[in-house]
């Protein structure tokens, strides 16, 4: 009987003429085109869980800047703001303690492109044992989701394996591949194995979801397009996804990336291809693989770092292209989909493991080419699909030990009013799912991403004593509850408000300054535009804007704007500064020049 490792060496050696080459890209903004660093006039913002919607929006208001989308069922908001006006918004929101975080909208440039196109066999199966692995695990009924360029669906060795996808970018149907990127990823991550033709994926059996998450033909992409596929993958049945960018500084993405763990799959994506160490910290949601080369040294333009999970070939890996085609190519993006496929294999293996025993067997069971547990070039090892599966069919799931939690803040007999911060610690044998809290039995939110924090709105309560508890579930399902902490709520006012914890009501706004250029000035070229404003409670932001439009913002008393006179049309032209204090009483002052 010809076994499974015989047929797939004629599948490799078939492969037809049609094979491109070039050099990685290194993934940093210094590299991106101009005005494709961040996304113009939106930002990505996530409230404290159990944050109301409108004290969320009065924070938004107080900031110049409004919800334009909830990301499906995930707490990531897509958040307009005055265009020019963006770092200076996430700066502030950034400061506000109900905010979970604000970040720019960054844009990703592609990890791999194609390259040799001499290649003579997949040596990366063989490296990572992937023969062995399949004579067990093919990764029947494992479906892995390609966020990417799109996919090329009539790939004869991909169409077999596809699976109904989505275009995060324009939320649609058109899935096809703009740039071949994606169809290279898939057909490392899943090509269809043992037809005698073309290349054989990692996943031998796992069904591809394209996901788009870019309509540039260049490749880049958003964080917002790769949250909004993230959840879409989530909810539509995906057990992997793969993400060939390098996106673990983002905390959108691994916001997104909790949301598809909590539904039981894994996020894996690439280390980025600068050759540096950008000192990222790991993050317990993404799993960020380097590239190794066939002798297991770490690949000259991978990135490192204590961010890095695992390592997996990613120089000269054979696989399709798009037009159905063949190429071969390398980069952390390709890496990133070989290791997808083995993660893809542990689950088949065992359907009944967590996520969180998946990620632990991918680590446990990888190579240690260096010798140590762990190495800042290859995190836990480079991967090894038939130790994994070993590892995957002796393990058994029984963990019953439930988390333990505790409420941190406010402490027992505090007295508390408006929006309270509220801080949880929990800790797990295995690892935290969520955390929840409630205020005398009522769910206030739930939060699935440590350090876990909340934003308790005491407003509608009424004046007294109430019980804080806090609910932790792990990723076995065991629930563990923490002790009552009793605080008093003494609120002076009904409604509350969003700078919490205030006593008596200020009704005094900030007065303004305009130090420079005078009242009635005639200007030219550069101007120097000096603003100022006292309070007597505190300034928290002053704003600049010319001719209606906002062309500064700081959150201290004072603001120097450089004004660029020259663009501007001959004739009179206002400049009018807004200040606002920590109430949210606003002053303002104008002046007028000429040009």
């Amino acid at each position: 009987m010809l076994r499974v490792k015989d047929i797939v060496v004629v599948s490799l050696f078939s492969l037809p003429i049609g094979f491109a080459y070039g050099q990685a890209l290194p993934n940093t903004v210094a590299n991106l085109p101009a005005g494709k660093a961040w996304k113009s006039g939106q930002i990505l913002v996530q409230p404290k869980a159990g944050l109301p919607d409108a004290e969320f929006k009065k924070i938004l208001r107080f900031n110049g800047s409004g919800i334009a989308e909830k990301i499906g069922s995930s707490a990531i908001h897509i958040i307009s703001v005055p265009e020019h006006a963006e770092t200076a918004v996430v700066r502030a929101l950034s400061k506000n303690p109900h905010i979970e975080f604000a970040e720019l909208d960054m844009a990703m440039p592609l990890s791999a492109v194609p390259n040799d196109p001499q290649f003579a066999n997949a040596w990366h199966l063989s490296k990572i044992q992937s023969p062995s692995a399949w004579d067990v695990s093919k990764a029947d009924g494992i479906t892995i989701a390609i966020l990417d360029s799109g996919v090329d669906g009539s790939h004869p060795d991909l169409a077999a394996h596809m699976v109904p996808g989505w275009n995060a970018v324009d939320s649609g149907s058109i899935t096809t591949d703009i740039n071949g990127h994606g169809t290279a990823v898939a057909g490392a991550a899943a090509a269809v194995t043992n037809n005698a033709s073309g290349v054989a994926g990692v996943a031998w059996n796992a069904k591809i979801m394209p996901i788009r998450i870019t309509n540039d033909a260049g490749g880049y992409a958003y964080w917002s397009d790769v949250a909004r596929g993230l959840n879409w993958a989530a909810d539509n049945g995906a057990d992997v996804a793969n993400l060939s960018y390098a996106a673990s500084d983002s905390a959108t993405v691994i916001s997104a990336a909790q949301y598809m763990r909590s539904k039981g799959g894994l996020v894996l994506v690439a280390a980025g291809n600068a050759g540096t160490d950008p000192g990222l910290a790991d993050s317990v949601n993404l799993i960020a693989v380097s590239a190794t080369d066939a002798n297991d040294v770490k690949a000259s333009f991978s990135n490192y770092g204590k961010y890095i999970d695992i390592a997996a070939p990613g120089v000269s890996i054979p696989t399709t292209n798009n037009g159905g085609t063949y190429a071969a190519w390398y980069g952390t993006s390709l890496a990133t989909p070989v290791a997808a496929g083995v993660v893809a294999l542990i689950q088949a293996a065992n359907p009944k493991l967590t996520p969180d025993n998946v990620e632990k067997i991918l680590k446990s069971s990888a190579d240690k080419v260096t010798g140590v547990s762990f190495d800042p070039n290859y995190g836990y090892g480079r991967v090894n699909a038939a130790n994994a599966i070993k590892a995957a069919i002796n393990t058994v799931s029984l963990d019953t030990q439930a988390p333990a939690t505790a409420v941190l803040s406010p402490i027992a007999g505090a007295v508390v009013s408006g929006l309270v911060s509220v801080a949880v610690a929990a800790s797990d044998n295995v690892a935290v799912n969520q955390v929840s809290l409630f205020a005398n039995g009522k769910l206030v939110g739930t939060d699935g991403v440590a350090p876990y924090q909340f934003s308790w709105d005491t407003s509608s309560l009424a004046n007294g004593n109430v019980t804080l508890t806090a609910g932790a579930i792990d990723s076995a399902g065991n629930t563990g509850s923490s002790a009552v902490v009793t605080v008093s709520v003494q609120n002076q006012n009904a409604t509350g408000g969003s700078t919490g914890n205030t006593t008596s009501a200020d009704l005094i706004a900030p007065t303004v300054n305009i130090s420079n250029p005078l009242n009635g000035t005639k200007v030219s070229g550069l101007v120097a535009v000096s603003v100022s404003a006292k309070d007597n409670v505190a300034v928290a932001k002053v704003q600049i804007y010319i001719d209606t439009k906002l062309v500064a913002s700081t959150t201290g008393s004072s603001l120097s704007y450089s004004w660029n006179a020259k663009k501007t049309s001959a004739g009179n032209h206002s400049i009018k500064v807004i200040a606002t204090d920590t109430s949210g009483n606003s002053g303002t002052a104008s002046i007028q020049v000429t040009k």
